[in-house]
């Protein structure tokens, strides 16, 4: 199977300027877990998930693995959560995007998402206009559907 038989092709994104909180509001009222960034209309310039925001509330964390001594405050963390919201998601995007081609076969995309850790990798043509977005779930129901004649 080729990743175009099993790619959504409409799909959410969002822009470098716009705020964290805009992205936070449609990855938790359309239940998925992140967005491509694009400029224009379909050039893909990064992705940002729910992991990035979070993210964005750890820097204490990382701070603690260098210092060990250093007192973290866990709920205090919690609330700089209003202050991320308010940034912009070229603050907290990933530049260095995977992708894969609507030719490649399904395992391509499998094995890439499994090697760096994500569940979904954008899906473009020409070298960075986006087309569509697969996820493991969209594969692993692919096969299933497939394995299962349903």
């Amino acid at each position: 199977m080729l990743i175009k038989d099993v790619m959504v092709k409409s799909i959410r994104t969002t822009t470098r300027d716009a705020s964290v909180r805009s992205v936070a509001l449609i990855i938790c009222t359309n239940k998925i877990s992140g967005l491509p960034v694009v400029e224009g209309t379909d050039k893909l310039v990064g992705m940002i998930s729910e992991k990035d925001i979070l993210n964005g509330l750890l820097p204490g964390y990382r701070s603690f693995l260098h210092n060990p001594k250093i007192t973290l405050d866990f709920e205090a963390m919690e609330n700089v959560y209003q202050e991320i919201l308010s940034r912009k998601v070229e603050d907290l995007m990933t530049s260095r995007v995977f992708s894969v081609s609507p030719e490649d076969p399904i395992m391509m995309a499998a094995s890439q998402m499994d090697l760096h850790r994500f569940r979904r990798i954008p899906v473009v043509e020409n070298g960075d206009k986006l087309v569509g977005i697969v996820s493991l779930g969209d594969i692993h129901k692919a096969i299933f559907k497939r394995e299962l004649a349903l």
